[in-house]
C-alpha cells in the first residue's frame, strides 16, 4: 500500500472506535428514558458536529457512498431476511400502493408546494420531493423494533419502508437526469419500470442461487453466514454497477433467502445463529448510520432556509396523509380489495401516517447531488430540515401515537376493529 493509505488507516480506525464508543454511551444514557435510540444517536451526532465547529475543527466529511454502499445494504438485507412472505402476501396490494404510486404522489405534492410557495423551479422542487418521498428503512425499522404493535402492522411498516426506499432512489436518479436533459413522461415511466423490474430479477436470481448454496452447508453456520453477507452486498453491487437499483435487488434477495432457504425449516422459537449475527450487524450499522446523519447535517446552515424547510414539512405531511388515508385507506374499504387481507383499521392508518420517518437515505441522496446542479445548497438544506423534523418530532412521538391508537396489544387482538 502507498504511504498515504498507510497514514489514513489509523485515522479511520480511530473514527470507527470513537463512533462505537459514542454509540455505547448514548445507549446507556437513553436506557432509562423514553427517547428512541435512533433519535438519541442523531442528537449526539448533531452535538458532536456543533462542538467540533465551535472548536474550529473541520466538519466531518460523510461520503454518500459510505451510507449507500456500505451501511444501507446490510440494514435492508437484515430487515428483508426477517420478512415473512405469508404476511407480505396478505397486504401486497397495500404495500404496492405505498411503494410505487405513493412515492410518486408524495414527490409530486412536495414539488408543487415548494414551487408555488417558494418559487423553487419545478424540476429542482421535484428533486427534493424524490429525496424525501420515501420512508427510510433504517429509521422506521429501528424505531419499530422497540415498540409493541400487532405483527401484521409491523410487517406493513417494515415492508413499505423497504420497498418504497428503492422506488425513491430510482425516482431521484430520473429527477436529477431531467435537470440536465429533458425527459419525456414516457421515457421516465419506461426507465422507472425497467429499472425496478430488472433489479427485482437480479434479486430473485441471486437470492435463489444463495438459497441453493445454503442447502449444502446447512450444518455450518459460519459458511451460511458468509453466503448471506456475500448476497447482501453482492446483489447490491451487481445491480448498482449496471445502473440499476441496488436496494431493490438486495431487498428481493433477502426476502427470497429468508423464505426459501434453510430458514423456513426453523421454528419461530428456535434461535438461529445467522439471525443473531445479523441482528448484531444491523445494530452496529444502525448506530453508524444515525451518528453519521447527525454529523452530516450542519445546524447553522438550516437557519438560512427555515421558510422553505417549513413548507417542505407541510408538503410531506400533506402528501403522506393523502397517500395513507385516501389511497390506501380508501382502497381497503372498497368492495374488491386484491392484496388487502381485510379492511385496514383507522388506528393502523394513523400509525402508518406518523411512521413516515426520513433518515440516512435522504441525507445520502442530498450529499450525492452533483456539484453543478442549480441551488444545490438550498436543496440540501430543505432535505436536511425535513429529515430532522421527522426524526426529532415524529420519531419521539410515534410511541405515543401507537399507544393511544393501537394500544398495547402484542398479539394483534382485535386488529381488524376500526377505532
Amino acid at each position: 500500500m502507498t504511504p498515504g493509505i498507510d497514514e489514513d488507516i489509523p485515522h479511520v480506525l480511530e473514527l470507527l472506535v470513537g463512533l462505537l464508543g459514542l454509540a455505547v454511551v448514548v445507549a446507556i444514557v437513553v436506557r432509562p428514558l423514553r427517547l428512541p435510540y435512533t433519535v438519541a444517536l442523531v442528537i449526539a451526532g448533531l452535538g458532536v458536529g456543533l462542538l467540533a465547529s465551535i472548536a474550529g475543527y473541520p466538519p466531518v466529511d460523510v461520503s454518500p457512498e459510505l451510507v449507500l454502499l456500505v451501511l444501507l445494504p446490510g440494514l435492508v438485507f437484515e430487515a428483508a431476511y426477517r420478512l415473512r412472505v405469508v404476511e407480505i402476501r396478505r397486504w401486497i396490494g397495500g404495500l404496492a400502493l405505498l411503494a410505487v404510486p405513493g412515492v410518486v404522489i408524495s414527490a409530486a405534492v412536495v414539488a408543487i408546494v415548494l414551487n408555488v410557495a417558494t418559487g423553487l423551479r419545478p424540476d429542482l422542487a421535484f428533486i427534493v420531493g424524490a429525496m424525501v418521498s420515501a420512508t427510510d428503512p433504517a429509521a422506521v425499522i429501528a424505531t419499530f423494533k422497540r415498540l409493541t404493535v400487532p405483527p401484521a402492522l409491523s410487517t406493513m411498516v417494515d415492508g413499505e419502508s423497504l420497498l418504497n426506499d428503492g422506488t425513491g432512489l430510482v425516482l431521484f436518479a430520473i429527477a436529477v437526469s431531467a435537470v440536465y436533459a429533458p425527459v419525456s413522461p414516457m421515457e421516465a415511466v419506461t426507465s422507472f419500470v425497467g429499472t425496478v423490474v430488472i433489479s427485482v430479477l437480479i434479486g430473485l436470481a441471486t437470492g435463489y442461487a444463495a438459497a441453493w448454496l445454503v442447502r449444502f452447508v446447512a450444518d455450518d453456520h459460519l459458511i451460511e453466514l458468509t453466503i448471506t453477507v456475500v448476497l447482501a452486498y453482492g446483489s447490491y453491487v451487481l445491480a448498482d454497477q449496471v445502473g440499476l437499483s441496488g436496494v431493490i435487488a438486495t431487498v428481493t434477495a433477502g426476502v427470497v433467502l429468508g423464505n426459501v432457504g434453510t430458514r423456513r425449516d426453523h421454528s419461530f422459537d428456535t434461535i438461529d445463529p445467522v439471525d443473531t449475527v445479523w441482528e448484531f450487524i444491523a445494530y452496529l450499522l444502525t448506530a453508524f448510520v444515525f451518528l453519521l446523519v447527525g454529523l452530516a447535517i450542519p445546524p447553522a446552515r438550516l437557519f438560512d432556509a427555515l421558510v422553505p424547510i417549513a413548507w417542505g414539512i407541510v408538503a410531506i405531511l400533506l402528501g403522506r396523509a393523502f397517500v395513507v388515508y385516501v389511497i390506501l385507506g380508501g382502497s381497503s374499504r372498497l368492495g374488491v380489495r386484491p392484496g388487502l387481507a381485510e379492511r385496514i383499521p383507522a388506528s393502523w392508518l394513523h400509525v402508518l401516517f406518523w411512521a413516515g420517518l426520513r433518515g440516512a437515505v435522504a441525507v445520502a441522496m442530498a450529499l450525492s447531488l452533483p456539484v453543478d446542479i442549480p441551488e444545490r445548497a438550498l436543496l440540501q438544506e430543505i432535505t436536511f430540515g425535513i429529515v430532522l423534523f421527522t426524526l426529532l418530532i415524529q420519531g419521539t412521538t410515534i410511541r405515543w401515537v401507537v399507544e393511544t391508537t393501537v394500544g398495547r396489544d402484542p398479539q394483534g387482538k382485535g386488529e381488524t376493529t376500526l377505532v
